[in-house]
């Protein structure tokens, strides 16, 4: 059987309140990310919450980058899925880990599309 993708999910603790509250920082952080690992980038949407927080993603070739900031915690939930095997999300979730001085990660990774090998299809008489 083989995963069609990829996907990891990070706890990041820790973290700046400055960076996690800079919409542009952090949209920053997370299409470097993306290059960081490889992926090709489509299409990229933040937004900045009041009184803070920013929530965004980077829509890849394979895949997206994702996140949600509790600047107030020191905190963002992060997912960066691929697909295919040219792009490593783990390379993703170190760079932004590293950008946003996380003093704390926990990480999960989950196969997506985890499916058995293809199968003549049966004709019907």
């Amino acid at each position: 059987m083989r995963a069609l993708g990829r996907h990891v999910l990070a706890e990041v603790y820790g973290c700046s309140f400055e960076i996690l509250n800079d919409i542009k920082k952090v949209e920053e952080i997370m299409v470097k990310a993306a290059l960081e690992a490889g992926a090709e980038i489509r299409e990229v949407c933040f937004h900045k919450f009041s009184p803070q927080g920013v929530s965004g993603v980077v829509v890849i070739s394979e895949s997206h980058l994702a996140i949600h900031t509790w600047p107030e915690l020191g905190y963002a939930a992060v997912d960066v899925f691929t697909c295919g095997e040219r792009v490593n999300p783990w390379d993703a979730c170190r760079y932004l880990t590293e950008q946003f001085r996380a003093g704390e990660v926990h990480a999960t990774e989950i196969e997506r599309g985890v499916m058995e090998a293809p199968r003549a299809a049966a004709v019907n008489q």
